[in-house]
């Protein structure tokens, strides 16, 4: 694994424990020489994820679309920013560039990046891990809502298990090195019953 793309809040948060975990996961993948990939930003948990991963010498790939570049919240200080036209290109840079993904906290565009790539992976898109760290259970209703899912058929077992869960990061990496895709007939439940 080389490179790991972070989906994260533009906002650090309410409590100090969500900083701590992005500075935890920097140096994790610093200490791994894996890369980072991610949304570009100076802000949030976005700004101290980056400035940790440089403050090891880590490499940091930011990617932004010029609408964000504009607003001036772009990370100045990376040596490899690439500013795209949308954000539907900046989805699908990320994740050229990247050898897995992760979510740490964050709002709407965390969620949406999260199921959208592990979508791509249940489509057959890629079958690079989708690692969540679910730092003190700030992810526990997403999965609360993914197992009522696979309760009402609407997603399948094998699905549910594309996302990986760890409340640490060298746990959370450990399960993402070990990542199998899982071969499955297709993502349809009950195709034939209307």
């Amino acid at each position: 694994m080389r490179r790991v793309c972070v989906f994260c809040g533009s906002s650090p948060g309410a409590r100090p424990v969500f900083a701590a975990a992005a500075r935890g996961l920097s140096d994790v993948l610093a200490g791994r020489a894996i890369g980072l990939v991610y949304g570009g930003g100076k802000v949030g948990l976005m700004g101290l994820l980056a400035d940790g991963m440089l403050a090891q010498g880590g490499e940091v790939i930011g990617v932004i679309p010029e609408s964000l570049q504009a607003l001036e919240v772009a990370h100045e200080g990376l040596s490899d920013l690439r500013v795209v036209e949308s954000m539907h290109a900046r989805k699908a840079l990320m994740s050229d560039l990247s050898d897995g993904f992760i979510a740490l906290p964050g709002g709407l565009g965390t969620f949406e990046e999260l199921l959208e790539i592990a979508t791509w992976s249940q489509l057959g898109l890629h079958s690079k891990p989708v690692g969540v760290l679910n730092v003190a259970g700030y992810f526990d209703p997403l999965l609360s809502l993914l197992d009522h899912a696979v309760a009402e058929r609407f997603l399948r077992p094998d699905h549910r298990q594309l996302f990986l869960v760890a409340t640490e990061p060298q746990a959370l990496l450990e399960a993402m090195l070990a990542f199998r895709a899982p071969t499955t007939s297709g993502k349809w439940i009950d195709r034939d019953r209307r």
